[in-house]
């Protein structure tokens, strides 16, 4: 593994890894989750339950066409749910045991620069959202207000199908875009010698330095992620808080100049 030469606005030196490296962030991600496995599952647990409660609440309320969209747009806000994990994952990296209340309640996420990431973050979702409205509403004429009504027509007209094409290829550019601002910045504010324009810097710049690896880690954990839906989200009391691990190792391996 080579390091790269930090650019003259102090910025980290980015690592340079190999197409196994999201396959290795997982392996260890899985390996910190058993040596914590209470608060880490606990933490998990409570965003599964947070999830599903809001599944219910919006099919209740007859808005069921928008838990694909709420699905979809949870990829967007997860690296700022998963805070407690990243530090979780520092903890364990220093020989520390990870508490709960410590995870819930962390101290360096409480700061300006978290609610900046949070609110680009925001912004996304809802360019996206309504990109995905304008895309719908080219597609048919009709108003679709329940989920089966919807799949049927999403798989089972030229239309819908079309709909499906142009929103995935639009949906996943935006998405990828949110990814490479978030990847890294998310962890490495953390530490509070990291201002939030530095990080989402090197946050992008790990994803040039690494495109393809950085690739293949975001269809993992939009798959991993996206798959809990099957489960009514209580997939995500395993597979969130193993991703978030993972995620904290991806940082400290490909921006080791900022330990």
């Amino acid at each position: 593994m080579e390091s790269s030469t930090p650019t003259p606005m102090s910025l980290p030196g980015i690592a340079v890894v190999g197409m196994d490296a999201p396959f290795r962030w997982l392996g260890g991600g899985w390996v910190d989750l058993w040596r914590a496995p209470l608060p880490c599952l606990t933490y998990g647990l409570a965003l599964s339950l947070v999830s599903l409660g809001l599944t219910a609440w919006v099919y209740v309320h007859g808005a069921s066409h928008w838990i694909f969209a709420l699905t979809c747009g949870f990829v967007f806000v997860a690296p700022i749910l998963a805070m407690g994990l990243y530090e979780a994952g520092r903890r364990l990296e220093l020989g520390q045991r990870p508490q709960l209340p410590g995870m819930l309640l962390v101290g360096a996420a409480l700061r300006q620069d978290i609610a900046y990431l949070g609110l680009a973050l925001l912004l996304i979702f809802l360019t996206w959202g309504g990109i995905a409205q304008i895309v719908y509403g080219l597609s048919t004429s009709q108003i679709h207000r329940n989920l089966p009504d919807l799949i049927a027509f999403a798989v089972g007209t030229f239309e819908g199908r079309r709909m499906v094409l142009a929103g995935s290829l639009i949906g996943g550019a935006i998405a990828f875009f949110a990814y490479s601002l978030v990847v890294v910045t998310a962890p490495m504010l953390l530490d509070r010698r990291n201002d939030v324009f530095r990080a989402v810097v090197t946050s992008v710049r790990t994803v040039i330095t690494n495109f393809w690896p950085m690739v293949v880690w975001a269809a993992i954990l939009a798959a991993m992620t996206l798959s809990t839906a099957a489960t009514g989200f209580l997939g995500l009391t395993l597979v969130f808080p193993w991703l978030g691990l993972a995620s904290w190792r991806a940082y400290r391996e490909l921006v080791p100049d900022d330990a």
